[in-house]
């Protein structure tokens, strides 16, 4: 099976994807509302076919990026009905299996910290996806959204617990950076209901935490009862001046074939060295030449009045370029994905 552990660092949020190597069916969970880009940048890159994005429970951390995964790959969007959440196409009942290639996930309804909550088991339980009900060496805070201490006591002890030893536990946090625990380890290490922790000690553990309230719970909860959808219900951020796509390393890339047939709209920036333009490669005839290692003291002759698309030989040198423009504000950028090799590998005029 293919697997990545994703990380949210403003919101310490784990967003999980599983796929099929065979299939290339992926099921993503807990997805991230301003991760978007580089998830989909990930499953472009992997060559898989997102069925469905899952959460575990509403978050009141951060906003799904379930309703962007549908709105741009037609994915499903699983969460427990228990919500009444709207744009849930598959609601998630105990017991349910989401099917990806051969492998499946089995849902648990693990309800405490929300009366929501879903722990998602893969195959035969070699793996869990706890969400909040536990964490590594902790569990899920039970003070808001019908939350319940008991109830979470006996979710953990009799659907988590049950699992094997050996199976291991992926949360949807960790503010320690820790990645993964085993339910073995929880039994015997978890502080607030490991080591034969009775009901009544994880009850006046979780009562007396104290915590301060969630910083974006009054954002993400009404955009999670919406399934991430923005309130006014269209894609944001879309590029409009040309098919660009961002890469999973976070470079935003653009087809030559595309640059080819578009060249009197865009201004394009050669960043190879003087000698390379002489090559077997040749060059663009309307590309300006400024070497890379001069481009961030020659920004100013770079008009900003159109598009700029970065071009080196193999397109390593100008996604640095692209980003370096970028991060000067320069907010119509994008690099020639490939350079001049793939120019050349396909027949485009240079």
């Amino acid at each position: 099976m293919m697997f990545r552990q994703l990380y949210d660092a403003a919101s310490s949020t784990y967003t999980y994807l599983l796929a099929d190597p065979t299939t290339r069916e992926a099921v993503l969970i807990d997805p991230v509302f301003e991760q978007h880009a580089r998830d989909a940048s990930l499953l472009r890159e992997l060559g898989l076919t997102l069925l469905a994005s899952v959460d575990t429970h509403c978050h009141a951390d951060h906003v799904t990026g379930a309703w962007l995964m549908h709105a741009a790959l037609g994915s499903r969007i699983g969460l427990s009905p228990a919500y009444g959440a709207a744009n849930v196409d598959l609601p998630l009942a105990h017991g349910d299996l989401i099917r990806f290639g051969s492998h499946a996930l089995r849902v648990a309804t693990t309800p405490g910290h929300t009366d929501g909550c879903l722990t998602y088991v893969l195959d035969d339980g070699v793996m869990a996806f706890t969400g909040d009900a536990l964490l590594i060496r902790a569990a899920g805070r039970t003070d808001f959204q019908h939350g319940d201490p008991a109830r979470l006591y006996q979710s953990i002890q009799q659907q988590i617990f049950t699992l094997r030893d050996t199976c291991q536990v992926w949360p949807a946090h960790d503010y320690e950076g820790r990645t993964c625990s085993s339910v073995g380890e929880e039994k015997a290490f978890n502080p607030r209901i490991g080591g034969g922790a009775k009901v009544e000690d994880f009850v006046g553990y979780m009562r007396n935490m104290a915590l301060p309230h969630p910083k974006q719970i009054d954002i993400a909860l009404p955009a999670n009862m919406r399934s991430g959808c923005p309130e006014d219900g269209q894609y944001p951020h879309k590029i409009t001046w040309g098919p660009v796509t961002r890469s999973y390393a976070g470079v935003p890339e653009i087809d030559p074939t595309w640059v080819a047939t578009h060249r009197d709209a865009l201004t394009l920036i050669d960043v190879r060295s003087p000698d390379e333009l002489h090559g077997e490669l040749s060059s663009l005839f309307d590309a300006r030449n400024i070497p890379l290692d001069a481009l961030r003291d020659r920004l100013g002759e770079i008009a900003d009045d159109r598009p700029i698309v970065t071009v080196c030989q193999t397109g390593k040198r100008s996604a640095m370029a692209a980003q370096i423009l970028t991060k000067a504000g320069r907010s119509r950028v994008a690099n020639a994905a490939g350079g001049m090799v793939r120019w050349r590998a396909l027949g485009l005029p240079s």
